[in-house]
């Protein structure tokens, strides 16, 4: 499947459409903070499900909330929040998951490194015509080291719904070739299509991925690139259109694919607090950029 860069068209009645989009705290690449036109980019892409990376909203909020919190002109989704730190500003930091689709469960799982940023994934099961989906949705850290433990706890997630039909996407640092740990999940689940969607004027690192079981329910991967989109943030949204029809091949087993040379797996670990934001860990430097 060729690399491509289109605007999306919508998806069929047999399909679903999934995309992941880091919105940088909705402020676009002219400064502005503007959550209204990361709302339009979101309405554009016409997804059944959205996960976001680097949102903020409110620490008033509840955790379980199912509201569009932030963007309200999504009144067709809800959603399902998993902050990873809170902001000098008093807002919730983290990823999101916005759906079209019932959400039937949550689990919030924490990927942070001591003395590195905070990290996490949302792990989400929703209803989609009957069928349950699994999707995992994770922002990954900037340094090889943190992207080999968290990876591993992905793979574990993994395991743990492997004869289901899932979906992993999000925005996961892991570009430089000879350093990569991503190549483990497409060892895992396939290699399948990456596109460049960073810097979002002109972009040249695939640093958002999609990986989708059974493979043979993805149809294609593109950016979505509109001049709306190429502004309203620094990363394009990546866009995937799914089979589901229950004409595709059975979900099989996945194969195991340690990573070569780690450590053993540390626990899997997910994490339903009841505090609506957690709080930003003192051993870590607000200094440290993100991407």
């Amino acid at each position: 499947m060729p690399m491509s860069t289109m605007s999306a068209t919508g998806p069929s009645r047999c399909s679903l459409r999934v995309a992941t989009y880091n919105v940088h705290e909705c402020v676009g690449t002219d400064g502005r903070h503007d959550p209204g036109r990361i709302a339009k980019v979101v309405t554009e892409l016409d997804a059944d499900i959205v996960a976001l990376q680097e949102f903020t909203y409110p620490a008033s909020v509840a955790l379980e909330t199912r509201s569009p919190v932030g963007l309200t002109m999504l009144d067709r989704y809800e959603c399902a929040l998993g902050p990873t730190r809170q902001t000098k500003r008093q807002e919730c930091f983290g990823n999101a998951l916005f759906t079209r689709h019932p959400i039937v469960d949550v689990h919030r799982i924490d990927l942070s490194m001591e003395k590195r940023e905070p990290r996490g994934a949302l792990a989400a099961t929703i209803e989609v015509g009957g069928r349950l989906v699994h999707v995992l949705a994770a922002h990954l850290g900037l340094r090889l080291r943190e992207r080999r433990f968290q990876v591993r706890q992905i793979l574990k997630y993994l395991d743990s719904v492997r004869h289901t039909f899932f979906v992993v996407l999000g925005d996961f640092n892991d570009w430089l070739p000879g350093r990569s740990v991503v190549h483990v999940l497409d060892d895992r689940l396939g290699q399948q299509t990456r596109v460049a969607s960073f810097p979002a004027p002109w972009p040249v690192v695939p640093l958002d991925r999609i990986w989708v079981h059974p493979t043979g329910a993805l149809r294609r991967i593109f950016t979505h690139a509109t001049p709306m989109a190429r502004v309203a943030s620094d990363h394009l949204p990546v866009v995937a259109d799914i089979a589901t029809s229950r004409s595709i091949p059975g979900v099989r087993p996945l194969e195991s694919a340690p990573i070569k040379g780690s450590d053993p797996f540390t626990p899997f670990h997910s994490s339903d607090s009841s505090v609506n934001c957690p709080v930003l860990s003192p051993s870590f430097s607000m200094g440290t950029p993100t991407l």
